[in-house]
């Protein structure tokens, strides 16, 4: 068998030439210079990042920092820094400052470049203006459900589990609980009318309800049990298809928030 003669006639039939073997030098070539590699050893590309991961981030704050003002923990004129938000959370300043932004979009903060932000408190006339959507809102729904046939049973079985939710928790003093249960309560009534306009609004005005909830009650958790009893007040209204009935309690219902506030 004859030898392979490709270089210099010394190389035996089968080897490869060194331009064939990866990262062989080149004849000619430098020593130390290698050949440049080949397709399938391509170097790794560096790794990106996850998508969306800054949005979440941003989204995790802007959260995070909402609840606290809705729940009271940040009160109307009260100085909070980003930096602080950036604490709490382990997050960079980035999606906290986005996080700020928006919140001041929706009129929950006022932003201040040197201090950072400051809670907007409620305004008395923007109080006002929530309570009489709400009540406006929910009159007319509890009217079309009582007019359309009445309240299922299913649906007074609901309201009356909630009721004994509520009770639970004005015996503990569970301020945050019942908030919840409240607000459930009456968005509860408003999804029975069957109205999704109604539902749709009921809900754009859900977190300045909230605020106001707890902005009542977290002052005055005495206040607990009398919200309580309006709310027992509201379900034997609807039981006994009273729409007039249901209107004027609830009237009288949101005239305490008012008045409170």
């Amino acid at each position: 068998m004859i030898a392979c003669n490709t270089y210099d006639g010394r190389m035996a039939e089968g080897t490869a030439p060194p331009e064939a073997r990866p990262g062989a030098r080149l004849p000619g070539a430098p020593p130390g210079a290698a050949e440049p590699a080949t397709a399938g050893a391509q170097a790794a590309e560096p790794r990106a990042a996850a998508p969306g991961a800054a949005a979440l981030a941003a989204e995790r704050a802007y959260l995070y920092t909402k609840d606290l003002i809705l729940r009271g923990e940040l009160s109307g004129g009260q100085l909070i820094s980003e930096g602080r938000i950036c604490g709490e959370l382990g997050l960079s300043r980035t999606p906290v400052h986005e996080a700020f932004l928006r919140l001041g979009t929706e009129r929950l903060l006022a932003l201040s470049s040197r201090k950072g932000a400051v809670v907007l408190p409620v305004a008395p006339q923007e109080a006002r203006n929530v309570l009489e959507m709400r009540e406006a809102i929910e009159s007319t729904a509890a009217r079309r459900l009582i007019t359309d046939g009445g309240p299922a049973q299913e649906v007074l079985s609901r309201l009356r589990a909630n009721l004994e939710q509520q009770e639970g928790y004005a015996g503990t003093a569970d301020v945050e609980a019942f908030v919840e249960a409240d607000e459930e309560f009456h968005s509860g009534v408003v999804a029975a009318s069957g109205n999704p306009i109604a539902v749709h609004f009921f809900g754009l005005l859900r977190d300045r309800q909230q605020r106001l909830r707890h902005q009542l009650l977290g002052i005055r958790p005495g206040h607990l049990a009398v919200v309580l009893d309006d709310h027992r007040h509201l379900v034997d209204r609807l039981e006994a298809l009273d729409a007039d009935g249901y209107a004027g309690m609830l009237a009288t219902h949101v005239a305490r928030h008012q008045g409170a506030l």
